[in-house]
């Protein structure tokens, strides 16, 4: 009983290409992405991924379907725990139903909460602007106009209530659930943000999801983030993503520290590929972004024993992430630094060293775990291996995995083999299913391609006019989904709405003939026409068929008025067309 309104703003949440990449490495294929197929053996690529149409689909055996499909697939859950996981991911609540029904909910509520975060932000930059303290404060941390501007830095002045001057409706139920006023046990509001810089916390679509503010000056705390809202979940969201992109590309690196004035202050001296988490722990899912556009991850938290726990936590959270292809590293600073106050010390170059000599995650690895046993003892040995089992069971990747269990062995004096099986470290890959069908295309198949690749054509199918074919019970069901829904605008949003159905199957083989065949929605739009013509001429055809048939077996005078004149009508055309 999850309302569909929920599963299509969760699906215009979610990017397919994102998720599946978190699992299955993924390569740019033209318009769309590949890899071998996660669900059956294959040695070259057949499982394809749209992100325009959001939709995964395997031409080798036949898996197709949406974000949710994948989940549900790949982690073997049902639809609703499925549902509840990506809305985890995306910091959605999915709604109870329990017979108490889905009245006060607001379908396209995110957008709504973008469009404020964006105004608010504006407001921000407009406030920085106009404060010479301000600016002073901005001047002394050494920050640029140039660096200001590409992080879409404000500032929100000292006050209770300013935020009213860009919103008028001040109680609006939206300004809280954004994160941006607070209210009290009376029911009085306030800014959660006041006297502090503002720096936008941007998701990678480009829309700002949250804020981080820095007090001017003296206050506690020192920084405050947004908290946890519809748009924003502390463990999916890193800062800087979107302004390290480029950096990214030519460095083939990302720097991960623990804090975005440290993504600031490197990027303001020439270090441009480094990102923030936002107030927690390194998890699976940031490295999963990185791992996705870098082969080269180096962690780079604060000198003190904090700074070493996190680092600690980012490797325990990293390693289900990992491929052999891929690498993670730790830069250590000195006690007394961090990352911010190193680069200003010592200059780029110096920190350029520290990212190339960066400790591999192996020696990390074992360099940790050895200092928490003692290794002289037989007890110890036993230890470090007890240690090191829930680690190793973790890693996906098998050579890195074969080169620390050697590493273990020497440790620890047992022999490779034993600590293999002490750790139960075993592999298995499914069967391959067979291969799936294609089917043949006819017009109403091409019609039903067009509709999916633009679904709100199919509120315009004549369906007087389909002919009985396998594809109009498919074709007559889109045109209901879409004509009682007139915002459907996505195929990843109505085959949810079609799972289960009878017409699935035929969807999903439609939806397939999708990739690798784009056209522009102008050329749709003059297909879906002619598609159309071609099937009224053949419907005349039809009908004149039918009609001459029966004129040759009963005589004109069988057939019945409107029969007659739809007789005269079409023997005019046939003429015509002669």
């Amino acid at each position: 009983m999850i309302p569909d309104s929920f599963i299509q703003d969760l699906l215009a949440r979610v990017d397919i290409v994102e998720l599946v990449d978190g699992y299955v490495p993924l390569k740019k294929a033209g318009a769309n992405y590949a890899a071998c197929c996660p669900f059956h053996n294959e040695k070259s690529p057949s499982f394809t991924v749209s992100p325009t149409k959001q939709f995964y689909h395997c031409f080798g055996c036949g898996a197709h379907g949406t974000a949710i499909s994948f989940v549900m697939e790949y982690q073997g859950l049902g639809f609703v725990d499925a549902v509840k996981d990506l809305a985890m991911r995306a910091g959605m609540q999915v709604p109870e139903s329990e017979g108490r029904g889905f009245k006060d909910e607001k379908p396209g509520q995110t957008r709504t909460l973008i469009e404020i975060m964006a105004r608010a932000a504006q407001y921000y930059k407009d406030q920085l602007k106009a404060s010479p303290r301000a600016i002073e404060y901005c001047k002394k941390r050494g920050l640029t106009g140039e660096v200001a501007a590409r992080f879409g830095m404000g500032y929100a002045p000292d006050g209770w209530q300013n935020l009213q001057e860009v919103f008028p409706d001040y109680n609006a139920e939206e300004l809280k659930l954004a994160g941006l006023v607070i209210e009290n046990e009376a029911g009085r509001r306030y800014d959660r943000f006041r006297d502090r810089l503002m720096i936008p916390i941007i998701n990678p679509k480009g829309d700002i999801i949250a804020f981080g503010g820095r007090i001017i000056d003296q206050g506690e705390p020192k920084y405050l983030n947004s908290p946890e809202t519809p748009l924003f979940e502390k463990g999916r969201e890193l800062f800087g993503l979107p302004q390290a992109r480029q950096a990214l590309r030519e460095t083939d690196t990302a720097i991960v520290t623990e804090g975005y004035m440290d993504v600031i202050a490197l990027s303001q001296n020439g270090v441009g590929n480094a990102v923030a988490t936002l107030g927690t722990a390194t998890t699976a899912t940031h490295v999963t972004k990185l791992l996705r556009q870098v082969d080269r991850i180096v962690f780079c938290f604060d000198g003190d024993n904090a700074g070493r726990k996190a680092a600690w936590r980012a490797l325990e959270n990293s390693l289900e992430a990992l491929a052999d292809n891929k690498r993670l590293g730790f830069i250590f600073l000195p006690q007394e630094d961090d990352p911010d106050s190193y680069i200003r010390a010592h200059g780029k170059e110096a920190f350029d060293r520290l990212v190339v000599q960066a400790m591999p995650l192996s020696d990390f690895l074992l360099r940790e775990l050895a200092q928490r046993c003692d290794l002289t003892s037989s007890e110890g040995k036993a230890q470090l291996i007890y240690e090191a089992k829930p680690l190793l069971i973790k890693l996906p990747t098998p050579l890195l995995r074969l080169q620390l269990v050697k590493r273990l062995a020497e440790a620890s004096g047992f022999a490779q083999g034993e600590v293999e099986r002490l750790c139960e470290l075993r592999s298995y890959t499914p069967a391959a299913p067979a291969r799936a069908k294609r089917t043949a295309p006819s017009l109403t198949r091409n019609l039903l391609r067009i509709v999916l690749h633009k679904p709100q054509l199919a509120s315009q199918l004549p369906i007087e006019l389909l002919p009985d074919t396998p594809e109009r019970p498919a074709l007559l069901i889109l045109h209901q989904l879409v004509s009682t829904n007139p915002d459907a605008s996505s195929y990843a949003g109505l085959r949810e709405q079609l799972r289960g159905q009878p017409e699935e199957s035929m969807i999903e083989n439609a939806a397939s003939e999708l990739l690798g065949q784009p056209f522009d929605e102008d050329e749709a739009d003059e297909e879906f026409r002619d598609t159309l013509e071609k099937l009224q001429e053949g419907g005349q055809k039809r009908a004149f068929a039918e009609l001459q048939t029966k004129a040759q077996q009963f005589g004109v005078a069988g057939l019945s008025a409107a029969e007659k004149l739809a007789y005269i009508q079409l023997l005019s055309k046939q003429a015509g067309r002669s």
